[in-house]
């Protein structure tokens, strides 16, 4: 694949450095009240702990019109300095520039990596520009695994609330854990450490230019790197605390282009998850701790209300994505809606719920963007049920749940298997692209990845 352009204002700075031996990168879009902490706990860890190294911090900007570049390039690290107990040996070099391309943290990404290609990186880390959590330990943990241990990928692994992380928790987790066998719990994290000979494999890819640049970057990053039998491991980072989303974000778009992007990768790696069974353990770095952690608020109505509606209005898409038996459970769910105490999606159904819209994505069955939005409600009415069901757990207990969900979607992947390669069967009747209803894209706005 071409390598990218890089914007004129960085050759000249690239020109001059030549190499380097560690990358971060911090993509950002309007995030000027939280990046100034974010540059100085990169720049604080990459002085503390690879203080031999020569280090750039490249923040890879959207656009922003807040000040957000100015504020990466003026920010004081005189703090920082003092609590170093060794002398920097090499300074920390900045570059804050544009990136071009798909609106999205996938296209920022891609600038980073050309940049760490370009210098010869031995290791590069991104993180987010939003970040109230981050620590200079953090730099540590995500590139010491590349730079001394040899691993290709680094994954994050947080403590996070019960109700924080409902699509990692409800669909991505388990379904990645089921399909590559690798028990890598924060799968779309946001925070990575990636070796010089993966990401070079990244930007050999001809698929930037799709929702990979938007939401499906994190995925696309792990599948790759499990997928392709990469060295894969985990850091232990303790709490993510971060901005909420923007209230008028829309979930709906989030969950498309996440979910697709691992039911795409299916298609393309289905060599390599056809032949595993059960999942493992990998190398977990760091010392693991309890934190305090951030309320997430939670609107179990409008969650049931958009799941019984979906009920109602979706039936024809459904139809064409789940089997008799799948659709005709949930249908006798939406008259459970009315009394939410006894509103439950069972495991077993759930997980052959994903399984068949994957195989109908697969199998082209209807238009896959309507495929995807259909998802909305019936994903916001798991999410109601394990709310209901986990009012009164302790975190130790969630966990537990979370890990009996993966171990159904490991119990059921021969039927994965069976539906994914057996006959397409008659060609179903056709649908018209389908115009979903508006609370399907209003979604529940409170709750994030």
């Amino acid at each position: 694949m071409a390598k990218i352009v890089i914007p004129d204002s960085a050759q000249a700075a690239l020109k001059e450095l030549k190499s380097a031996d560690i990358v971060v990168g911090i993509p950002s879009y309007n995030n000027a009240r939280t990046i100034g902490h974010v540059v100085q706990a990169a720049h604080a860890g990459l002085l503390k702990y690879f203080p031999q190294y020569t280090a750039v911090i490249v923040n890879s900007d959207g656009g922003s019109s807040d000040g957000t570049r100015d504020v990466v390039l003026s920010a004081s690290m005189q703090d920082a300095r003092l609590l170093m107990l060794s002398t920097p040996v090499k300074p920390v070099n900045r570059l804050s520039l544009p990136y071009h391309g798909i609106p999205g943290k996938g296209s920022a990404f891609r600038l980073i990596f050309q940049i760490a290609s370009n210098l010869g990186a031995k290791a590069c880390a991104v993180v987010d520009s939003d970040l109230r959590s981050i620590t200079p330990e953090w730099i540590d943990l995500l590139l010491r695994p590349v730079v001394h241990a040899e691993y290709d990928f680094v994954a994050p692994y947080y403590h996070r609330h019960k109700y924080d992380g409902t699509i990692t928790n409800s669909i991505v987790y388990p379904l990645t854990r089921a399909l590559y066998g690798h028990r890598l719990r924060q799968p779309i994290g946001g925070d990575f450490g990636v070796s010089l000979r993966l990401l070079r494999r990244y930007l050999e890819r001809d698929d930037w230019e799709t929702d990979v640049a938007r939401y499906g970057i994190d995925i696309w990053m792990t599948t790759v790197a499990v997928a392709e039998g990469f060295r894969v491991c985990q850091s232990f980072l303790g709490a993510k605390l971060h901005d909420a989303k923007d209230p008028g974000s829309d979930l709906s778009a989030m969950l498309q282009q996440v979910v697709g992007s691992v039911f795409t990768l299916m298609q393309e790696y289905e060599p390599a998850w056809s032949r595993i069974s059960g999942s493992q353990d990998i190398d977990l770095f760091g010392f693991r701790y309890d934190v305090g952690l951030d309320p997430i608020e939670v609107n179990l109505d409008r969650m049931l209300v958009s799941f019984r509606r979906g009920c109602e209005e979706l039936k024809e898409v459904w139809q064409l994505a789940l089997s008799p038996e799948t659709l005709e459970q949930i249908d006798a769910l939406a008259m459970a809606t009315a009394t939410p105490a006894a509103f439950h999606i069972e495991d077993e159904l759930w997980v052959r719920l994903i399984f068949e819209f994957a195989c109908a994505h697969h199998k082209r069955r209807l238009d896959r963007g309507t495929l995807l939005r259909s998802l909305t409600p019936l994903y916001l009415g798991r999410v109601a049920s394990f709310v209901i069901e986990t009012r009164d757990l302790t975190a130790p207990e969630v966990d537990q749940r979370v890990e009996n969900l993966c171990l159904t979607f490991e119990a059921l992947k021969p039927r994965l298997i069976a539906q994914w390669s057996g006959a397409p069967g008659p060609t179903p009747k056709s649908v018209p692209e389908t115009v979903l209803p508006q609370h399907v894209a209003a979604g529940q706005k409170e709750l994030e990845v």
